[in-house]
């Protein structure tokens, strides 16, 4: 119950509350209100704030992530999502916000930090990407009554924009990659020509099992993707990248007859190894011995093949791109790429592949213009 005094022509409340940690009485007091009336609605508000828990002790910045990290992410979230935002706390947010209190966060002060970073010479998706982790978690600080605003809102982001172009291997180098794949080692060529043919990103592909393939259908289906840092088996098979990304695709009669005799190779390792062999996990991309072939491993062969066929430096994921370019330098569709890779929406790809997709239509309208001319010719 809130008590009014005036004091020097000014008028002053003040609010006796029980702090329900400490269990202790505590005062609450401001003064400087020109009537009693304005002095009672101020006081009516600080009573509601106390009741809904803004009078708590505030948390410091890092210890409420913590919580939040620990208590709304953990378990609930992607192993990738949790650790991207774990990565973004320890290396961005905190060693610039260091000790500050929750609630002294303000937005120009945030913005100054998403400035910082734009100094620093990261690109303008990084800096997406760290304030997602920021805004994110302080959307759930309001939920929980620990702010009354999110100091993220509204600010604006800087940074440098990501170079234009996809990187790809171009469909007269697929051949020539290929050719040095398979005489690098057989089961990496398997594995990369699987990416070109089906534009699965790596950890689908290393995360496919016999029983997501029909080998009498010619389809295979994705539903989920392996996590290379995973340290126990049940840990190894996680859910795919979004929910479209499940998915049932159609293989071309030469991958399967590749997966044929993929499993003919499989069954002779398996009975020379016998119970040295990974028979539980049951992959179809594997050692010889059956267990997963680690990231590391992937990215060395491919960095090494691309050297021996004399091609441009590019990540795995661009596999993923050389598929789709070649399917619409084949005619397909956007919507069918879309499905095909697993994209949320028609957008995305059309983002992604627009550049292609021009080009493509300028090719196409260049023949077709020489076809018409010899046509009105004849």
């Amino acid at each position: 119950m809130a008590t009014f005094r005036k004091r020097n022509e000014k008028w002053e409340f003040r609010i006796s509350y029980k702090d329900p940690f400490t269990q202790k009485y505590k005062l609450k007091s401001k003064g400087g209100f020109r009537t009693k009336p304005e002095a009672k609605l101020a006081a009516a508000k600080a009573e509601l704030e106390i009741e809904e828990g803004y009078e708590q002790a505030p948390d410091a910045l890092y210890t409420f992530l913590d919580a939040w990290l620990t208590e709304f992410k953990k378990g609930n979230v992607r192993k990738n999502t949790y650790l991207m935002h774990e990565r973004n706390i320890e290396k961005h947010i905190l060693p610039y916000f260091k000790n500050i209190r929750l609630v002294d966060v303000k937005p120009i002060m945030y913005q100054k930090f998403l400035n910082h970073l734009s100094n620093q010479d990261y690109s303008k998706r990084t800096i997406e990407i760290i304030h997602t982790t920021m805004n994110n978690a302080f959307e759930k600080a309001v939920i929980l009554g620990k702010l009354k605003k999110n100091p993220c809102v509204g600010v604006t982001i800087k940074g440098k924009e990501k170079e234009p172009g996809l990187r790809f291997i171009e469909a007269e180098y697929v051949s020539r990659f290929l050719h040095e794949a398979y005489k690098y080692d057989y089961i990496y060529w398997i594995y990369f020509k699987t990416l070109i043919e089906t534009g699965l990103r790596k950890g689908e592909a290393a995360a496919l099992q016999w029983s997501d393939v029909d080998l009498k259908e010619g389809r295979i289906s994705i539903n989920k993707t392996l996590d290379f840092t995973a340290t126990t088996q049940s840990e190894l098979f996680g859910n795919p990248k979004t929910y479209s990304s499940k998915r049932t695709i159609t293989i071309s009669k030469g991958l399967l007859n590749d997966l044929h005799f993929h499993i003919k190779y499989q069954n002779q390792n398996k009975i020379a190894l016998n119970e040295i062999y990974h028979h539980d996990l049951n992959l179809v991309y594997c050692r010889n011995d059956g267990n997963i072939m680690p990231k590391s491993s992937l990215f060395n062969a491919f960095e090494r093949i691309l050297k021996r066929a004399d091609l441009p430096k590019v990540p795995i994921h661009s596999l993923r791109h050389t598929h789709a370019v070649l399917l619409l330098e084949a005619g397909a569709d956007m919507k069918y790429v879309q499905e095909r890779l697993g994209h949320g929406s028609i957008q995305i790809t059309s983002d992604v592949y627009a550049h292609i997709s021009k080009k493509i239509e300028k090719d196409t309208m260049g023949k077709y213009e020489e076809y018409i001319k010899n046509v009105l010719k004849s």
